[in-house]
């Protein structure tokens, strides 16, 4: 069999299966070998050489009889690199899908490794990702990001698909909303076009997608979503995966997914200490002196917006920019009247407010236990002290009720709150250490 006749058949199997299959099934096949009765077929992708084997290999089969070339099976076999490079170069322009047209979200260019501050909150993290970014060998698969709101998880993302962009032009890289993820496979199943969206999402190199805790409770996009992962992680394709919190504790999402996603690194960035508000800041101001070398910044200034706005990096970063359009728009110093002033809004809003959340995730943290055994049923010694800790700092740090504050220790009663804020109280009058502890931790808290 030649290269000649594969043509031949190719333009037959063009009439009989349709455009549309013809494109993407059969166009990507190269004819590599026939040997002992076996037709061999180079495929780009796995799952390609599957589809195939399934629905035309017959259809293949008997064409290649009709043409005097019996064969007794027909096999495919990965293409290198290099020759799906020569597969895809020998297509039409139109009808190969280039990094552009799969289905990314399109990158922030000022999110690079180069502008993000590094501080022990997030120095993990950073660490991590700069790995991945390298864009050498698999080493931890997927690579979980999580943490609040504006504390870098989306940053360090984008940073990771500029590296690779730099560093191996040729991979296909995707980033997206876990949003976006489930709008096109929402429009995949509306248009009858699953086995197109199947084969973009497994025919990337490094497959990035954000906030994934928004797909839980959507019981066909987690299916197809674990499904995709499997694929990926099976062909040694890097995953990287952020959300607001750590993969065991997203409701409503499958645990063979959460499992999945508990098997490579995950890594907790922190919320913001002083310093490395106080950084972000002071890199903002250099980047902005030099396309404005007349601005005027008084002592101080960014020391208060450091102390007072601690949330969220971005309301950080916006309300310094405020301050810069004020001061370039009606040419004055900025001081620190003026800071008060012009942000007021922003620093209402920003008043210290402790959650239950944070008190739990402080407390597990110190006494070196797992957050969900501080809200689990376990009643050992060693858990039961930290967690009635929590209770009482809950009560003593927020305005929530008992009955609230139990509903957040996993729906335990108001009268085992009130046991555990009682208790503590006696302790910390005789016990010197959970005093201490106790100080510490409002301390952390409030700062």
């Amino acid at each position: 069999m030649t290269n000649e006749l594969w043509g031949q058949i190719r333009q037959q199997l063009q009439e009989t299966v349709g455009a549309n299959n013809y494109s993407t099934w059969i166009e990507p096949l190269e004819f590599s070998d026939l040997k002992n009765g076996v037709a061999t077929f180079l495929v780009p992708t796995q799952f390609i050489g599957n589809w195939v084997r399934r629905n035309f290999a017959d259809q293949i089969q008997q064409l290649l009889h009709a043409n005097d070339t019996p064969v007794s099976r027909i096999e495919f076999s990965l293409a290198k690199r290099a020759q799906v490079a020569k597969i895809a170069a020998r297509q039409p322009a139109a009808k190969v899908k280039t990094v552009a047209e799969l289905p990314g979200a399109p990158l922030d260019r000022r999110l690079t490794f180069d502008r993000f501050v590094v501080g022990k909150p997030n120095e993990l993290a950073h660490a991590a990702a700069k790995r991945v970014g390298e864009g050498g060998p698999v080493t931890f698969n997927p690579l979980f990001l999580y943490g609040g709101v504006g504390l870098g998880k989306t940053h360090l993302m984008h940073a990771i698909a500029h590296d690779l962009a730099m560093r191996c032009p040729d991979l296909n890289v995707v980033y997206l909303s876990a949003e976006q993820f489930m709008y096109r496979f929402v429009q995949a199943l509306r248009e009858r076009k699953m086995m197109d969206f199947k084969e973009l999402f497994r025919s990337v190199d490094v497959l990035m997608v954000d906030d994934v805790q928004f797909i839980a409770g959507k019981d066909s996009t987690q299916e197809e979503f674990f499904h995709t992962f499997n694929a990926l992680v099976d062909m040694g394709k890097q995953i990287i995966i952020s959300a607001d919190r750590a993969p065991g504790e997203i409701k409503n999402l499958e645990e063979r997914i959460k499992s999945r996603l508990q098997s490579g690194l995950v890594v907790d960035l922190h919320p913001t200490d002083y310093e490395l508000r106080l950084g972000i800041l002071q890199q903002k101001v250099d980047k902005y002196r030099e396309q404005n070398n007349d601005l005027v910044l008084a002592d101080g200034v960014l020391e208060f917006l450091a102390l007072r706005i601690s949330d969220n990096v971005r309301v950080l970063e916006g309300a310094l920019t405020r301050l810069f359009a004020f001061a370039s728009l009606v040419g004055r110093e900025i001081t620190l009247e003026l800071a008060q002033d012009c942000l007021a809004d922003i620093l209402r809003a920003s008043s210290r407010k402790i959650t239950i959340d944070e008190i739990q995730r402080k407390v597990s943290e110190h006494y070196n236990i797992r957050f969900s055994d501080m809200i689990g049923p376990r009643r050992m010694r060693t858990l039961a002290r930290p967690r009635q800790i929590a209770m009482y700092l809950s009560k003593q740090l927020t305005s929530r009720s008992l009955p609230e504050i139990g509903r957040s220790f996993g729906g335990r009663d108001h009268t085992t709150v009130m046991h555990g804020v009682r208790k503590i109280e006696e302790l910390k009058a005789i016990d010197s250490q959970i005093s201490d502890d106790l100080e510490l931790l409002r301390r952390a808290l409030e700062a």
